[in-house]
């Protein structure tokens, strides 16, 4: 085995065998703790009829949705990274997260509760957050200036929270904690029906980039070559960046705003090796998933009985690595 080969069955083999570790070590961690022989005969139907209630409807639903989540996340991120040729893009900074919450948050507050009408409005929500950000920074700039975008993504994104805010003034107390669920970033509420909903929109929305993501390779050369190969650039950027702002909102339906997994894992991706985007795209994938069960753990456990913001915790990940990156990006 040559080294490129021996390095990539490092990076995939590892990959799939820390996510099988934290996904059965989430199953395990809790307020009950739970052995290995535990889960697996609860998975199987087997053990004391609590011990298989714990672990079927609600430990293994919150992994797969945090497991779900992240990957979403993840290949949002790089595909965003990817249009805009800027790797500190991400579907938090650009504002599409925030514009998400805002029509979940909304359709909260005007008392909605059917999942599925609160999913289409954090859809409408980032839909219209993109809108928004491509106006605004072609009223600015007059261009399709990357930099200009992701500017204008950060003020959408204040915005956004602006909106919340106020949204939330005087909301009678069980809508209140529901609407910060959607602020802070949690995966406790996970049921099987989160979960199905997710693997339909999550994973067709990523299968749709990874099946574009020969674009993505095009538009990183520059427009200028990309339109010498035939490439519409104005066309394609906007339709990944569609693709992917609706990747994202998915996300937001499923588990509230969780900023900075789709800022690092592309960029860890990268550092791994991963120089094609459907490559990367599906590296992304796998350890977003690792990253954000790892994360869940740690928002359940750090402080037990207390539960962590899932958010809050991937922001103090996630800032520091922005610095650093953005040093880099300057210098």
């Amino acid at each position: 085995m040559n080294t490129r080969a021996w390095h990539n069955s490092w990076v995939w083999g590892g990959g799939l065998l820390a996510l099988a570790v934290v996904a059965v070590v989430g199953v395990m961690v809790g307020a009950v703790p739970l052995s290995t022989a535990d889960v697996f005969n609860a998975v199987q139907g087997q053990g004391h009829p609590s011990t298989v209630a714990i672990v079927r409807d609600l430990r293994l639903p919150r992994v797969l949705l945090a497991a779900l989540v992240g990957a979403g996340l993840s290949m949002s991120g790089g595909a965003l990274q990817g249009t805009l040729r800027n790797p500190l893009a991400e579907p938090y900074l650009l504002g599409v997260s925030g514009g998400a919450a805002v029509g979940a948050v909304l359709a909260m507050a005007l008392g909605v509760a059917a999942p599925l009408v609160v999913t289409a409005c954090a859809f409408a929500g980032a839909a219209a957050a993109t809108v928004l950000v491509a106006g605004l920074a072609r009223v600015v700039g007059g261009s399709g200036d990357t930099r200009l975008l992701l500017m204008s993504g950060v003020v959408v994104g204040a915005f956004a929270n602006a909106t919340i805010l106020v949204a939330l003034a005087g909301a009678p107390p069980e809508r209140l904690r529901g609407a910060l669920w959607w602020m802070m970033g949690s995966a406790a509420d996970a049921s099987w029906g989160a979960v199905g909903r997710s693997v339909v929109a999550i994973g067709a929305l990523g299968a749709l980039l990874i099946w574009r993501a020969r674009e993505l390779d095009v538009l990183a050369l520059g427009a200028e070559p990309a339109a010498a190969l035939g490439v519409n650039v104005e066309r394609a950027a906007r339709r990944t960046f569609l693709v992917a702002s609706w990747l994202a909102a998915a996300t937001v339906a499923a588990a509230g705003l969780i900023g900075f997994i789709g800022l690092v894992v592309p960029n860890l991706a990268r550092a791994l090796g991963a120089r094609q985007h459907r490559t990367m795209l599906l590296l992304s994938a796998l350890y977003g998933a690792v990253l954000l069960i790892v994360a869940d753990i740690a928002a359940r456990t750090l402080r037990a009985p207390v539960e962590l913001p899932l958010g809050a915790l991937t922001a103090l990940i996630g800032v520091p690595f922005f610095l650093m990156r953005l040093r880099k990006v300057m210098t």
